[in-house]
């Protein structure tokens, strides 16, 4: 297993924001890559119902800034965890089936999350392209485990953590599934933060 220098790129995802009915928020999805050499990452064509390697965060509730046309998420300090799903199954229709399967990892993000959109916001999704957000995230679990006849450990590739890019589209999926009022895309990469010293 190869160890990613540090700021190498370690995964693509992609995923949904979703907003409950009572106001917390949630991001759950699937890899598109990921630092582990010859694992498989689809049972099948590329999907969430055919990926094996999935995330789920803890659900939060954010605060909000506007400044002229910008609006500004302000996501507190939280966890999530990424699952090997040996048997696919994961459906956006039912957001809690991404935190199936074996738990590999969890992070916890280092600081508040600023995500910035123009003329609209998670409260109001009308009016804008896209938009953005960045987020540093600390490895603080991670589970050595064997899939394809290979021995995978996120903490022997990512070392400390990540730093995640992320772009979300503005227009809403619908219609949400139950519990949900609003839902939106998103794809995120991440580089290594690498080891300390």
């Amino acid at each position: 297993m190869t160890a990613l220098m540090t700021a190498e790129l370690a995964w693509y995802a992609t995923g949904r924001f979703y907003r409950a009915n009572d106001g917390s928020l949630a991001d759950y999805g699937y890899f598109l890559h990921l630092p582990f050499a010859d694992a498989p990452l689809f049972d099948g064509k590329p999907s969430e119902t055919s990926a094996h390697f999935t995330f789920a965060a803890t659900p939060f509730k954010a605060d909000g800034i506007d400044n002229g046309a910008l609006s500004l998420g302000l996501d507190p300090v939280g966890q999530f965890s990424l699952y090997l799903q040996r048997r696919p199954g994961a459906t956006f229709a039912d957001p809690a089936s991404f935190a199936q399967g074996e738990c590999i990892a969890t992070f916890r993000r280092t600081s508040l999350v600023v995500g910035t959109t123009v003329a609209a916001s998670l409260t109001s999704a009308s009016g804008a392209i896209l938009g953005t957000n960045v987020f540093s995230a600390r490895l603080i679990a991670s589970n050595p485990f064997e899939f394809a006849g290979k021995l995978y450990d996120l903490a022997q590739t990512v070392g400390m953590g990540i730093t995640q890019f992320g772009t979300a589209a503005t227009t809403p999926v619908a219609p949400p599934p139950p519990g949900y009022d609003l839902v939106l895309p998103f794809t995120g990469s991440a580089i290594a933060l690498g080891r300390a010293g």
